[in-house]
């Protein structure tokens, strides 16, 4: 609990960004992808906790799927632009959509 109430002050936007571009840095410079889904899994689990509490359930469960979706899709989008190029999309991409979502709630 304490560690939520910490990343209270980060907007969720850059929690999930991170969460998205942190998570792909890990499992990419450990070479060991479930490092990488750690990373991923908590920023995810911190985000979606913060979308809840600012913008309700149904609000945060579908910016939730669309973080899941983001992490799928980066991966067939990065054999067309690259690997981080991809990363960075798909997160400005969630970014954008909770910058939105919280700032309407």
């Amino acid at each position: 609990m304490r560690r939520v109430v910490l990343m209270a002050g980060i907007p969720t936007s850059v929690v999930a960004a991170g969460g998205l571009v942190g998570g792909y840095g890990v499992a990419r410079w450990t070479k060991k992808r479930p490092l990488g889904g750690v990373a991923l899994a908590a920023a995810g689990t911190v985000a979606a906790r913060q979308w809840a509490g600012k913008a309700g359930a149904g609000k945060a469960a579908a910016l939730t799927g669309l973080y899941v979706a983001a992490f799928a899709g980066s991966h067939p989008l990065a054999k067309k632009i690259g690997a981080w190029p991809s990363v960075f999309a798909v997160a400005g991409g969630v970014a954008l959509a909770s910058w939105v979502v919280e700032s309407r709630a």
